[in-house]
Order: structure tokens, then sequence, then C-alpha cells
């Protein structure tokens, strides 16, 4: 099977399901990752004195970095305005979306749910042209056979802290359980983020890493919930 996961940002994927992707490439499936910015709006820029520019230029190459450690298949950086997607005709978002949706061909894509998880607006807009380009090019392309929304379950926001927001249990489809090997791989691409490691520390994600990884599934109910995003496809 093949995945394509679309972020808005370099570390999206890290902070949230890089031991599934890592997993589902030890299983043998292909794992592309799209990332709509290069990130360099992100306030680090300022420790380091780089402009917006500069800073996307050092988060590309931790995101190669990235790459290499969760062994994907394929990425590919785009370079929207970080922090500026809301301020877009959604239309070029959704073109961008569908070009590499069409390239790739994937069965499954995965993207943010509906409540971004941060709620960071960038997120938002990211769910909605991901959500909205695929529901347009499944009428014509038979190979897109399922839109998952990697989530995390509402205690565990609650634990992160209170701006965080996660899903309720029914609204889960599939909990994907995943080993040791593959959280310290996610722990490995966490320290690929070498300009945002204060951020990663403030904000104690290694310490919210659980060995399963909590999908939605777009227009599908699954009670109880999938053991994998491929469940039934083959």
């Amino acid at each position: 099977m093949k995945v394509l996961y679309v972020f808005a940002h370099p570390d999206d994927e890290s902070f949230g399901p890089a031991r599934a992707m890592f997993k589902q490439r030890r299983e043998g499936h292909e794992v592309h990752l799209l990332t709509l910015t290069r990130g360099g709006a992100t306030k680090q820029r300022h420790k380091y004195g780089y402009s917006v520019e500069e800073m996307g230029a050092v988060r590309l190459g931790e995101m190669q970095d990235v790459a290499q450690v969760l062994d994907l298949s394929g990425m590919t950086v785009l370079d929207l305005p970080d922090s500026g997607l809301k301020e877009m005709d959604p239309r070029e978002i959704e073109r961008a979306v569908l070009q590499e949706i069409e390239r790739l061909q994937p069965q499954v894509v995965v993207t943010d749910p509906v409540h971004g998880i941060s709620g960071f607006h960038d997120h938002l807009v990211c769910h909605a042209a991901v959500k909205r380009a695929y529901v347009e090019l499944r009428e014509r392309a038979p190979y897109l056979r399922r839109l998952a929304f990697h989530t995390i379950p509402e205690e565990q926001a609650k634990q992160i802290g209170p701006q965080f927001d996660g899903s309720i249990a029914r609204e889960i489809d599939c909990i994907y359980p995943v080993d040791p090997v593959d959280v310290d791989h996610q722990q490995q691409a966490l320290d690929a983020y070498v300009t945002y490691q204060d951020t990663i520390q403030r904000m104690g994600i290694r310490d919210h890493v659980p060995p399963q990884v909590f999908y939605e599934i777009y227009q599908e109910q699954h009670d109880p919930p999938l053991g994998d995003i491929f469940a039934g496809l083959a």
C-alpha cells in the first residue's frame, strides 16, 4: 500500500505520527510526506538571527535528516507562506495537494484533524484543503480509498496543555500499535530538528509519545477501531 501524509510545517510529522510512519515502512508500505511550508516564520528564527528564508532553508535541511531517520519513500516540501496559509486563495493550496496526490497515486491520504490538535490556523487550513482535494479527486481516481486524520485522544490532549485539543473516543476509528523501535525513531526524528530543541523540551513532547497512533477516518465509522489504516483495503 501507499500512503501520503500531508502537513503544514516541518516537525508536524515528528510531533505527530512519525512512529507510525516508520512502522509502516518496516511493514513494506510506501510512505510519502508532503509539507506545505518550510516553517521559516517560526519565532525560533530570532534566536539564531535568521530571516524567514534562512530559517526555512535550515529547517529544510533538518527535514532531509528526518526523511532518512524515518526511511521515507519520498518527501516534497513546498514553500507556501508559513503562518500565512489563511491569507492564500485556498484553491492554490488545493491544487498543490491535488498535484502531489495525482503524482503519487496513494491509496490512503493522512492529514490533520479538523481541530488541528494545537488549533494553529495553518493546521486548520491544511485539513480543509486536503479534505477538499480528496473529495474532488476521488470521483475520478479509483486508487484513492481512504482519508484519515492523525489525532490524539481528548485525555492525552489535556495532559499536554490547555491549548491542545483531541478526539473523543467514538471519533477514533483506528488505533495503530507501534513497537519500541518505532518510538525510538520518532525520538531520533525529533533530535533532527536541532533548531527546535528548546520548543520540544518546553512542550514535553518526548514525554507524550505513546505506543499507539490514533486516526479518525473520513466518512467511516469503526467500532471497535481498526488496528491499521490499511485494514479492509487490500
